[in-house]
């Protein structure tokens, strides 16, 4: 089977960053007078306005690279969209091209899915699983093509196969090269260009040069491919959109637990103890002030598990006189949530701050301060000032606002769009160096 020269595709299609013509509409891009840059790559690169596609098959430059798409939904027109808003010619397969032109930029192509497959030599299969039978009929077209699966089965589909929708494509089309990419990313991704999303591509496929020519595509379309190798890695590619936040699970529960634990503690001995020694009813403390002593003991424990574990690792590899082996299962699972803990930590510390602020709004708070006004006029005293819980107030105000301020930075820094701007240097600089002066 011929494969698709590598420059072929890509290499003459324009960069992300085109200029527009002058005389053109704010959807069309103009590809004589393309420069690219760097700082452009994560523009939006389309309008938000579609002109309508009037489904024709006009001619098109025949140095613009043609990509063709089989399917008609959300996800086909964003692609359709993105792909355009990139320099490429796109040709559309739809069962009724007269009623889903008109949702397709004007600059792609719509037609019949028997006439979409006929020239381009990369052809992304945007259908469902139950649907790639009806594609049978054109495998004598789709011979030597490349075919990129962007599928992603529900969780009872993809415990109830054994093979990934992109093995079921390749069984179907065995003289096709099938790559699964872009299953990852959203339609609203696409549309809105990889700055508002996510980035990376996975990108898996038997056939390596089918495969280099998709992670040039998307490299053109402005996105990062990460190679997964083999096509029977398409199984776990898939599995990634069905992931619910799998890096946060422990996290939450030991923030869970932790609370649980300083709750029950401060409920005791604010709340129970002083009920069942001097009868003071407190329990109307339970929604706010007892969950406002809570949440810093919580946020003070996790701080100090996101570097306890570096203490640890050290410690290990020097008990052991190298560091050139493996860490203990626990302690390497500790190292890879340590982010999760330390963003809980700062959730933690921000909701202590909001529940301080909320303390002398409280209706007991107002009573407090008349029953204690009452009390200074009947024991006669007209000037009531403590110096040292005076000082010991407002010292505590100003260094939680410090912690606050400091714990922020280390979350704001360890988000990964922070994090990929700083060197290595910077980086450790501030997610270290705050660590010290606390202490």
């Amino acid at each position: 089977m011929e494969s698709l020269p590598l420059g072929s595709l890509v290499s003459r299609a324009p960069a992300p960053g085109w200029e527009k013509s002058p005389d053109m509409e704010d959807s069309t891009l103009h590809p004589q007078s393309a420069t690219r840059t760097s700082g452009e790559m994560d523009k939006p690169l389309i309008s938000c306005h579609l002109v309508d596609s009037d489904g024709s098959l006009a001619e098109t430059p025949s140095e613009v690279p043609k990509v063709g798409i089989l399917g008609s939904g959300d996800f086909a027109r964003s692609l359709a969209t993105r792909l355009v808003g990139s320099g490429f010619s796109v040709v559309v397969g739809s069962r009724n091209p007269k009623r889903t032109a008109g949702l397709f930029p004007s600059a792609a192509q719509v037609t019949f899915q028997e006439e979409a497959v006929g020239s381009p030599e990369v052809i992304f299969v945007a259908m469902f699983r139950e649907h790639y039978s009806t594609l049978c009929g054109l495998s004598d077209q789709l011979a030597g093509k490349i075919l990129v699966d962007v599928s992603n089965p529900t969780e009872q589909e993809h415990l109830r196969h054994h093979e990934s929708n992109a093995e079921y494509l390749a069984s179907l089309f065995p003289a096709c090269a099938v790559v699964k990419a872009f299953n990852v990313i959203s339609a609203w991704t696409l549309q809105s260009g990889p700055r508002d999303g996510n980035r990376q591509v996975p990108i898996c496929s038997d056939q390596p040069e089918a495969k280099r020519t998709v992670l040039e595509l998307a490299q053109a379309m402005g996105f990062t491919p990460v190679d997964m190798g083999s096509l029977a890695s398409a199984r776990e590619v898939e599995a990634m959109p069905l992931r619910l936040l799998p890096g946060w699970k422990v996290p939450a529960l030991l923030a869970l637990g932790l609370f649980v634990f300083f709750y029950t503690y401060n409920f005791i001995r604010d709340v129970l103890q002083p009920y069942l020694q001097e009868g003071k009813n407190k329990f109307y403390q339970l929604p706010v002030s007892v969950v406002n002593t809570t949440l810093p003991c919580v946020a003070y424990v996790l701080l100090s598990l996101v570097y306890l574990p570096g203490v640890v690792a050290a410690a290990l590899q020097l008990r052991r006189g190298t560091k050139y082996r493996r860490f203990p299962d626990w302690l390497g699972h500790w190292l890879q949530h340590r982010k999760q803990i330390g963003l809980l930590s700062f959730f933690c510390a921000a909701l202590h701050a909001l529940y301080s602020f909320c303390l002398p709004l409280r209706r007991s708070h107002r009573y407090e301060l008349v029953n204690l006004a009452v009390k200074q006029v009947l024991t006669n005293k007209s000037h009531l000032w403590i110096e040292e819980e005076v000082w010991r107030m407002e010292i505590y105000l100003s260094l939680g606002v410090l912690a606050l301020g400091t714990l922020s930075l280390l979350a704001v820094t360890s988000l990964p769009s922070i994090a990929n701007s700083l060197n290595w240097r910077e980086f450790s600089f501030v997610q270290v160096r705050p660590f010290l002066i606390d202490l």
